[in-house]
């Protein structure tokens, strides 16, 4: 698998020159900064996921999380967290767990759940690419207990003086984005310097 790795853009997967920020593409603003995936939600990855997720194979997530690992090398490298994705508690209970966690714990970073879902949502991938941006809006908030360490100062200090985390939102599929780019936009309000995002796999509408 040939990693999708690098800046891009969330609602057309374009690749992004390294260096320039996401937000003077001229598609749109965007509040994630680095973005990797294992490969296309395609084939036997989208047959691994399915099976992670609904099968509730959970032993999925390390091999897995492994190739997520190989994938995202260097954005990990210079990371303070890995912050999962979070499901709705109604989702997590029906599930037994959230996929997201389970991968974040295979990266070799500390996970932290900064996030917490306050709005329960449809699934992203049931929805046309215009509506998802607006299904989680106001669905993200920072956690509580999390939240206070965060006003602390998660990551390296220099001088007595925190400094901002940098942080990897980790999911299993990312569809066009919009949920990666809501959590990140709480993330950064929270004081987050910069957000990137790994995923296992990576949907692209509209490819021909």
């Amino acid at each position: 698998m040939q990693p999708l790795n690098g800046a891009v853009c969330e609602r057309c997967w374009a690749s992004i020159r390294r260096g320039t920020s996401l937000n003077e593409h001229p598609r749109g603003r965007h509040a994630v900064d680095w973005a990797c995936a294992v490969d296309l939600y395609e084939g036997r990855l989208r047959d691994i996921i399915h099976a992670l997720k609904y099968e509730r194979r959970r032993s999925i997530a390390k091999p897995l999380g492994g190739l997520m690992r190989e994938s995202g090398t260097a954005m990990l490298a210079t990371a303070d967290l890995a912050v999962p994705v979070p499901l709705h508690p109604r989702r997590e209970r029906a599930r037994g767990f959230n996929q997201a966690d389970d991968l974040a714990r295979q990266l070799g970073l500390p996970v932290a759940p900064l996030l917490r879902r306050v709005r329960y949502t449809v699934s992203q991938i049931e929805l046309p690419a215009d509506e998802r941006h607006h299904n989680v809006r106001d669905a993200f908030v920072v956690a509580n207990g999390p939240a206070n360490r965060l006003r602390q100062g998660y990551g390296a200090q220099e001088a007595g003086r925190h400094i901002p985390a940098v942080v990897v939102l980790v999911d299993d599929v990312s569809t066009t984005g919009a949920t990666l780019d809501a959590c990140a936009r709480v993330l950064k309000a929270a004081g987050v310097k910069e957000v990137r995002a790994l995923t296992a796999a990576r949907v692209v509408t509209g490819r021909r």
